[in-house]
C-alpha cells in the first residue's frame, strides 16, 4: 500500500535525506586511485552516525555493509572490501541513512582519476536520465510516465536500462510501494499524489541490459562485462515541482 506522508513525516525525511546526501558527497570526494572500497564504506558510516542517524543498509536483509560500492561492470550491491580503486575505474556508491525512523536513499557514480570519454558519457547520460524522469514526477501523472521518460532518454543515447531492479517508495521502511521501474510504456501504474516519497534510480548499462548475480548472493554485474552507472535521489511529490530530498551539492 502506498503511504502518503504527513507534514511531520516529511520533515523527518528531509533530515534523513540531507544526511544521506552528505554521506554520498563525502564518499564521492574520496573516490580516487589507491583508496579501498572498504575505506569508502567506513567513511559513509562515520558521516551517517556523526549526524545521529544509522546506516539504512547495514544488516538490511543480511547485507553486511553501510555502503553499496559497485566498480565498473558491477551494477548494484557491490561489497566493499580490500579492492584498491585504480585509475580509470568508475565507482557507483549507493547509500541510505535512517533518522528517527525514516530513511533517505541515494546513489551516484564517480570517476577515479582520468576515465575514458565513453565512461564519462555513460555517467552523464545516467545522471541526466534521472532529471528527465522527474520532469514527469508531478501530481496526477502515472508512475510509468517517469519510467518511460528515463528509458527514452537512455536508449536515445545508445545505452540500456536494467530491467531486473527498480526504484521504489521510501519512508519508515527503506523499500515501500510503489515500484518505480526505469522502463515501460507511459500512462500505467499508480497515479502520483502529493505526499508520496519515491526513489528514482536509473541503472544504465553501456551494453545490453542483462545482468547476473555473483556467488555472494548480492553483487549484480552486467552479463556482457561492459560498464554500468547508477544515479538515484529520494524525491517528494508535491502539488507543483517535485522536491529532491537528497539534493546533491552544486557541481
Amino acid at each position: 500500500m502506498i503511504q502518503i506522508k504527513s507534514a511531520h513525516e516529511i520533515k523527518l525525511m528531509q533530515e534523513a535525506g540531507r544526511i544521506t546526501a552528505a554521506a554520498r558527497a563525502a564518499v564521492g570526494a574520496l573516490v580516487a586511485p589507491g583508496i579501498t572500497t572498504r575505506e569508502l564504506d567506513e567513511e559513509a558510516r562515520k558521516v551517517i552516525e556523526g549526524f545521529g542517524a544509522t546506516p539504512s543498509f547495514l544488516n538490511y536483509n543480511g547485507f553486511p555493509y553501510s555502503l553499496c560500492c559497485s566498480v565498473n561492470n558491477e551494477v548494484i550491491h557491490g561489497f566493499p572490501g580490500k579492492y584498491k580503486i585504480k585509475e580509470g575505474d568508475i565507482v557507483s556508491v549507493d547509500v541510505g541513512a535512517c533518522y528517527m525512523g525514516y530513511h533517505g536513499d541515494c546513489a551516484d557514480t564517480f570517476p577515479a582519476g582520468k576515465i575514458s570519454a565513453e565512461a564519462e558519457r555513460l555517467i552523464s547520460v545516467t545522471r541526466q536520465s534521472f532529471y528527465e524522469g522527474i520532469k514527469m514526477a508531478r501530481e496526477g501523472q502515472r508512475v510509468s510516465d517517469i519510467s518511460h521518460a528515463v528509458q527514452t532518454y537512455v536508449e536515445k543515447h545508445g545505452y540500456s536500462v536494467v530491467r531486473d531492479y527498480v526504484g521504489h517508495g521510501v519512508g519508515s521502511r527503506l523499500h515501500e510501494d510503489p515500484e518505480v521501474p526505469n522502463f515501460g510504456n507511459p500512462g500505467r501504474g499508480p497515479r502520483l499524489a502529493a505526499g508520496m516519497v519515491i526513489a528514482v534510480e536509473p541503472m544504465v548499462n553501456e551494453g545490453r541490459f542483462g545482468v547476473s548475480t555473483l556467488s555472494n548472493g548480492w553483487t549484480v554485474v552486467t552479463k556482457d562485462g561492459k560498464l554500468s552507472a547508477h544515479y538515484e535521489n529520494t524525491i517528494l511529490i508535491t502539488g507543483g515541482d517535485p522536491v529532491i530530498l537528497t539534493q546533491p551539492p552544486e557541481r
